[in-house]
């Protein structure tokens, strides 16, 4: 054999080592980066997950919160539809004595002003006379009108009481 082709052979045998030693070097890299990614991959997922649990413990959390208030305002609109029926009985059974003359309404008269009207003397009740400042009846009708205002009023106190509340169930 020629030393050319021994050179020759020899060169071969040396590119053949750095080729296989190029794969191999290549091959440890692959591997040593496929082992880096996976490790982020599985580091990612876990983020993922812990930030999947952190937004369905929150979710859950506001929904309980929501469901809180929503009892709380159901109860308060209980409260305050309970009380303004109480209130339309009150004034239906006011309005009913007003008209059966069961009940008579009456105003205190000014004693020391006789200017504006001859003494009255006081209204006298069943089964005795009522000894106090003069009073005036008020006629039927009049006392009728005077209920149903106060009765709006009373509606409009319960109403602002209702809100009230509410407002303060939404600040909690």
């Amino acid at each position: 054999m020629s030393s050319v082709q021994k050179l020759a052979g020899l060169l071969v045998l040396v590119v053949l080592l750095l080729a296989a030693g190029a794969g191999g070097a290549w091959k440890v890299q692959d591997w040593r980066y496929g082992k880096q990614l996976a490790e982020q991959a599985r580091l990612h997922q876990d983020d993922l997950a812990a930030i999947s649990s952190a937004t369905s413990a929150q979710q859950h959390a506001e929904q309980a919160k929501r469901l809180m208030l929503e009892q709380r305002l159901a109860i308060a609109d209980q409260s305050h539809h309970q009380e303004l029926t109480n209130v339309q009985k009150k004034q239906d059974r006011l309005r009913d004595r007003l008209a059966t003359a069961d009940l008579r309404l009456s105003v205190l008269v000014d004693a020391a002003d006789t200017a504006s009207c001859s003494t009255v003397p006081a209204t006298a009740a069943t089964g005795g006379l009522v000894h106090g400042a003069p009073r005036a009846r008020l006629d039927p009708a009049h006392a009728q009108r005077i209920v149903g205002i106060t009765d709006d009023g009373d509606q409009g106190l319960i109403a602002l009481q209702a809100c009230q509340a509410y407002v303060r169930a939404l600040t909690h």
